[in-house]
């Protein structure tokens, strides 16, 4: 029996009772609710939820749960002449999204930022029949075993020949963005990279609930692989969170901005 944590969406296998704790809910880059850890399960959710889809461009989807659910990030579908890529995961895979990811040609790969959004990404999987991409500095924290996940390692993986895992650390050591270099380039960046509420900037942190900032050199490390590709738009894991015009830009600005502040301490 599969059990989904209420606060993160991770997914435990069990048998049959729910599981004592959820460990990244435990792990300071998360939080356990004041009300306590609580669970549910796939027929539940999918009783009370559905998922919201909304289209950026011709090669580019998002969906989400509504109402909120657990951490309330989206995911994207890709849409390249190579297939379909599913970035990133949120836990509900209902029939009508099931039907609509087939009649966009399926998923040919999925890659996830950090583990805050595995989620039932074995299930997705599962699924569609569709390889697992985790990174593997990340594996620790795989809930569930499952024979799609493919551990990567090593600073960048190329999926497509137009599509790229690069992993900035950071937030997780694994942590994760995709690179889209169609056109002008697209950078889906989780919270690996986060975009703030006026979708004009972006920061960085080891901890977000619990506000715990990364060091100046991380930082700087991650401005320094950043730099080396070419990305117009960014996408962050929460909807409304794009940057649509000098992405690129924009991040080496805001890290020179937030290694300024931490110097300035």
């Amino acid at each position: 029996m599969i059990k989904l944590c209420s606060a993160c969406g991770t997914s435990y296998e069990t048998a049959g009772h729910s599981p004592e704790q959820c460990n990244i809910c435990d792990d300071e880059r998360q939080y356990v609710p004041l009300v306590g850890q609580k669970w549910t399960d796939f027929y539940t959710l999918m009783a009370t939820h559905a998922n919201k889809w909304q289209q950026h461009d011709a090669g580019l989807f998002s969906i989400k749960t509504v109402p909120a659910f657990a951490i309330n990030q989206r995911a994207f579908l890709l849409r390249t002449d190579e297939g379909n890529i599913l970035w990133d995961c949120i836990a509900n895979l209902d029939d009508a999204t099931r039907a609509l990811v087939d009649a966009l040609g399926g998923i040919k790969a999925i890659a996830i930022s950090h583990p805050h959004y595995y989620t039932t990404m074995q299930d997705w999987a599962e699924a569609f029949n569709a390889p697992l991409y985790l990174h593997a500095s990340d594996s620790e924290w795989i809930m569930r075993e499952s024979p799609h996940i493919k551990l990567w390692k090593g600073d960048s993986l190329r999926l497509f020949s137009d599509v790229t895992l690069m992993r900035l650390g950071g937030h997780f050591a694994g942590g994760s963005v995709l690179h889209w270099a169609q056109g002008e380039g697209t950078l889906l960046a989780g919270d690996i990279v986060q975009v703030t509420p006026g979708a004009d900037a972006v920061s960085f942190m080891w901890s977000y609930p619990n506000m715990l900032p990364l060091s100046a050199h991380t930082v700087g490390e991650i401005a320094c692989r950043l730099s080396k590709v070419k990305f117009s738009r960014l996408f962050g894991a929460f909807e409304g969170q794009n940057i649509q015009v000098d992405a690129d830009t924009i991040v080496q600005y805001c890290s020179e901005k937030y290694i300024s502040c931490l110097k300035r301490a």
